[in-house]
């Protein structure tokens, strides 16, 4: 290589390297990160009941559906790990208490507040605590996080069976389709208790999960599709980020547990064909907290390969969304009315952010 050429290209890496650690010195996600914490205890909590609001606006609803508290309890754990506020989870994780329901065939937290009256569970709403609480866990070593995930582990698979080959049912009382987002979060909840108890039942049924999941709901170009119908076996081919993102994630944790490179090599793949899918036109798809999800794959693979390039698009869009799509208040999200899972989702967001660089 010419002194010329030597040259450029020193510059170009150089450049390159600016923009990629710049964006996080010239950004003070720690800020940000207490500014939406203000706001969700401002305008979402009600500190008389312990429980949270859907939107700022017209809900259906007194209180939040259990689905934004799953990414408000995911959220406050990421913000005690970057040691923002080390009692974030407290709140959230009593609230969450408040949708428990101990009907049969075990118990599990329903879709809605519990004292006014049965509600449906839902598999993946019962999941995403579980993976809140085992991340918790593995950062704290309380024994209650692993308690929560064990029992959810266990009214998970009460949405087991055997048609279609096997697979999760995505809602109890309407056990009609099996999706990627109760089957992929049903992977990592396995692969997470596996790793902490070494049982070998969790590594069981994380890898037929794993097989039944790719076998029916990979699309071809690597991204994830959302469900299949139960009996008939028809595809709901809809596509998010954070199908996507539980099955990358899932194939980074496969490597870190079996050290099979087939695993390494298939989360590569989804993370490229998840950017080349769903980053078009400088932004990701609407839905923050999917987005969000779709992190947390890359984080896991980040784990691995320590590739910080391949985060740039999470950073950009981040960015985008801090100065594009904030109201007068500072509440975030492309519409009138602001949800309590959009706030959730990029205080997560910009928490691992974060800390990918601290």
């Amino acid at each position: 290589m010419s002194m010329k050429n030597l040259a450029l290209h020193c510059v170009t890496l150089l450049l390159l390297t600016s923009k990629i650690y710049g964006q996080t010195s010239n950004t003070d996600y720690k800020s940000r990160i207490g500014e939406i914490s203000k706001n969700i205890n401002k305008v979402f909590y009600d500190p008389q009941t312990g429980l949270y609001l859907e939107t700022n606006g017209k809900n259906e609803k007194p209180n939040s559906f259990l689905w934004p508290l799953c990414a408000l309890l995911q959220a406050a754990n990421e913000v005690e790990a970057v040691r923002v506020d080390r009692q974030s989870m407290k709140p959230v994780l009593e609230a969450v208490k408040q949708y428990y329901n101990t009907s049969p065939p075990a118990p599990g937290y329903q879709a809605y507040v519990s004292k006014e009256g049965n509600d449906s569970r839902f598999y993946d709403d019962n999941q995403w605590i579980a993976i809140a609480c085992l991340d918790a866990f593995n950062r704290t070593k309380n024994e209650t996080y692993l308690k929560i995930a064990k029992e959810i582990y266990t009214f998970m698979m009460t949405g087991y069976d055997t048609k279609s080959g096997g697979g999760l049912y995505w809602k109890e009382d309407e056990k009609n389709t099996k999706n990627t987002c109760s089957n992929g979060p049903g992977i990592l909840v396995a692969l997470q208790l596996y790793r902490i108890t070494k049982e070998q039942k969790y590594l069981t049924t994380a890898t037929d999960l794993y097989n039944w999941t790719n076998k029916h709901l990979k699309a071809p170009d690597g991204t994830f599709w959302d469900a299949i119908k139960i009996p008939g076996m028809k595809i709901d081919s809809a596509k998010y980020t954070y199908n996507t993102g539980t099955m990358l994630q899932s194939n980074a944790l496969l490597y870190q547990i079996t050290k099979e490179q087939r695993y390494l090599d298939e989360a590569k793949y989804i993370a490229k064909a998840a950017e080349k899918h769903f980053y078009k036109n400088g932004r990701l798809p609407g839905n923050y907290w999917f987005n969000v999800v779709l992190l947390r794959g890359y984080e896991e693979l980040y784990k691995i390969d320590r590739n910080k390039r391949q985060f740039q698009f999470f950073f950009d869009d981040a960015e985008r969304i801090w100065k594009e799509e904030r109201d007068e208040n500072g509440l975030i999200g492309r519409k009138k009315d602001k949800a309590l899972i959009d706030q959730a989702a990029m205080m997560e967001m910009y928490a691992r952010l974060w800390s990918m660089y601290n």
